[in-house]
């Protein structure tokens, strides 16, 4: 029997505690001989990464002990917490930052206590011989952070040693089959690696030292991602040199071949270390995952030109390993939880290896994505995926429209995928429509689209956004006086931003946001520093736009309701962010909630706070549209 109840208050199997409770985050996946490696991160275990680790007879084990968060904090984002060589395990530890050796008893620490508690970290790990080569982000009491390439040998006899510095960053430390040469990724301020990176291969000493540095590709408007050897000693390379990121082959004469030169994005922005987009293949192929119209897909690369695999897959994680016969990813897809998986390129047969849902959803209650294209400002045009209400044991009354959530994902240099994720079903089943914006400036179509964000920050974002509730209302699907809008970090910004600066919106959440551009620019960590001389003007010479720019300093045009949360660890968006608008709200007597979450930082690991999050968020949704949400959700605290 269905059940009639208004959009929005329909009861729905999906609470905040079983988001949080229902599995893991996945990543990372390895296959290093016949033993397979991949990352966990758990909510209810306070957030922390775990390695696991499948051993030849089908097996699992966790490869950190209880405790024990595999996760490194340089540029603030992390990744590339772990390195793997043989039976050998390094990992960095979230607690002090220092590198660990991982070999079944109790980890052993193999780099020293640094001058600054957690003032030495560590990413992107490669090994030559009994050495380490790896990332170092070494803080000071004065000035910026440095970056360098250190070595050091795998049992922690002595420090570690630079051997290449001079940039302000550095990335992808590869080293060539034999050990002969090393590759490596570096790029200055006041470009982000998606603007423009530049790639190196140097002679490469027994001892780990450097000679003959040579620069291979790249500049200032040209961004390189993932130099990887084949086995037969070929530099490969991911390049946007023409406007798209593809992915070619040095060649012994010195000259680049395009292996597969189409619009499509074999590259992902580098926010934080240890991705790998493409693998070679035994027999020499190229194994990739490519990104298309806003999906992801696995191709396989050979003299002939490219083979797309058939996989029910299409958001497949920046991760891919070769071995057992098998291409290694996590992924999944509109109605498939992510996964670790293999699959067999020339067969398609996939084996599942880890679900990263751990309870039973029934796909009945899947509400499938539409990928939608609509007119913005500036006779442009933006993309998104809208999801439709969907549960099968409700129907709303005759006549009625649903509310809308739409989604502003965080970068804003990055892009939101068609996955499954719980988190957009938790409000689909309860009667909202979700559309999740790619608004220009996002990646995965191209690099003028990319670009288009440049000097817009604030504007083309928001305008997109607003573009797509205004598309999907004129279509009919959702209800006019029942927008909201959502966002975490760089979305926050741009939901403060809509909040703000116009009068679309209902209601909205800000996760983190940004409310003062120039505390952004004055006060963030290195690696986002002068991120927005890019998409603001540089600092502080365009300090007029930034104000301009800055929902904090316009408060006087603010009459929306809204629910701010905040880490109250966050080094990237610090908390007097958001209690500056907070204090605006309150002055104004704007309707507002405001939760601060102890021990938490630029996105919310634990789990208790992830269940606060999301229930509050609903029923601060609830109270601005006029209806009780189904279950027992408890009440937001708004002040009035």
């Amino acid at each position: 029997m269905t059940i009639t109840a208004p959009f929005g208050a329909w009861d729905s199997p999906l609470s905040a505690r079983l988001l949080t409770e229902a599995g893991v985050g996945l990543g990372g996946a390895s296959m290093i001989g016949d033993r397979l490696y991949w990352a966990e991160n758990r909510p209810t275990e306070a957030g922390r990464t775990a390695l696991v680790r499948r051993d030849p007879d089908g097996s699992t084990h966790d490869v950190t002990p209880i405790g024990f968060n595999a996760r490194t904090r340089i540029h603030e984002y992390g990744g590339g917490a772990v390195g793997i060589d043989g039976d050998e395990v390094v990992a960095a530890s979230f607690q002090d930052q220092r590198v660990y050796r991982l070999d079944g008893s109790e980890p052993v620490p193999i780099t020293p206590v640094p001058d600054i508690p957690a003032g030495a970290r560590y990413a992107d790990f490669s090994f030559h011989g009994d050495l380490v080569i790896c990332i170092r982000e070494l803080h000071r009491v004065d000035g910026e952070p440095v970056n360098e390439i250190v070595v050091f040998p795998f049992d922690g006899s002595s420090p570690p040693v630079p051997i290449l510095g001079g940039h302000d960053f550095f990335s992808n430390p590869r080293v060539s089959p034999g050990g002969s040469q090393l590759a490596w990724l570096a790029w200055d301020h006041p470009r982000m690696p998606w603007d423009g990176t530049e790639l190196f291969v140097a002679d490469l000493g027994s001892d780990g030292s450097v000679s003959n540095v040579q620069l291979v590709a790249g500049h200032a408007t040209e961004s390189i991602f993932q130099p990887e050897w084949s086995t037969d000693g070929l530099l490969h390379f991911v390049s946007d040199r023409t406007g798209w990121w593809n992915l070619y082959r040095r060649e012994p004469d010195g000259t680049d071949t395009a292996l597969y030169e189409e619009d499509v994005e074999f590259g992902h922005p580098q926010w934080v270390f240890g991705m790998r987009r493409y693998a070679f293949l035994p027999d020499g192929r190229i194994a990739a995952v490519y990104q298309e119209d806003g999906w992801f897909r696995l191709g396989v690369i050979d003299g002939e030109g490219m083979q797309t695999v058939d996989l029910n897959r299409t958001d497949l994680a920046p991760s891919i390993s070769i071995g057992a016969g098998k291409v290694w990813l996590v992924g999944g897809g509109p109605a498939l939880p992510d996964a670790v998986f293999g699959v067999d390129v020339d067969t398609g047969s996939v084996e599942i290896v880890k679900q990263g849902l751990s309870v039973d959803f029934d796909p009945a209650l899947y509400s499938v994505p539409e990928t939608i294209t609509f007119p913005t400002t500036d006779d442009a045009v933006a993309h998104a995926f809208y999801y439709p209400p969907n549960n099968p044991d409700f129907e709303a009354p005759v006549s009625d429209l649903p509310p809308l959530v739409v989604m502003s994902h965080g970068g804003p240099t990055s892009a939101t995928t068609a996955g499954f994720r719980l988190e957009k079903q938790y409000w689909t089943t309860r009667g909202f429509g979700v559309v999740d914006v790619n608004y220009r400036g996002s990646t995965g179509y191209g690099r003028t689209y990319r670009n288009a964000l440049g000097g817009r920050w604030g504007i083309v974002d928001t305008d997109d956004c607003i573009a797509a509730a205004n598309f999907l209302v004129k279509r009919g699907d959702v209800d006019a006086n029942r927008l909201a809008i959502r966002g975490g970090s760089a979305g926050g910004y741009t939901t403060l931003c809509a909040l703000t600066f116009h009068d679309v919106f209902a209601v909205g959440a800000s996760y983190f946001g940004v409310a003062d551009c120039s505390a952004l620019a004055e006060h963030t960590h290195k690696f986002e520093s002068r991120y927005l001389d890019g998409l603001i003007g540089p600092y502080p010479a365009a300090e007029s736009l930034y104000r301009e720019r800055s929902p904090v300093y316009h408060t006087d045009q603010l009459s929306t309701p809204m629910l701010i949360l905040q880490g109250l660890d966050d080094e990237v968006v610090p908390p007097d962010q958001a209690e500056q608008m907070v204090a605006a709200l309150k002055d104004k007597g704007i309707p507002h909630a405001y939760i601060a979450f102890e021990g938490e930082g630029h996105g919310f690991r634990i789990a208790a706070n992830q269940i606060t999050a999301l229930e509050s968020e609903l029923s601060f949704y609830a109270w601005a549209f006029g209806f009780v949400p189904a279950g027992d959700v408890p009440p937001v605290e708004i002040v009035q």
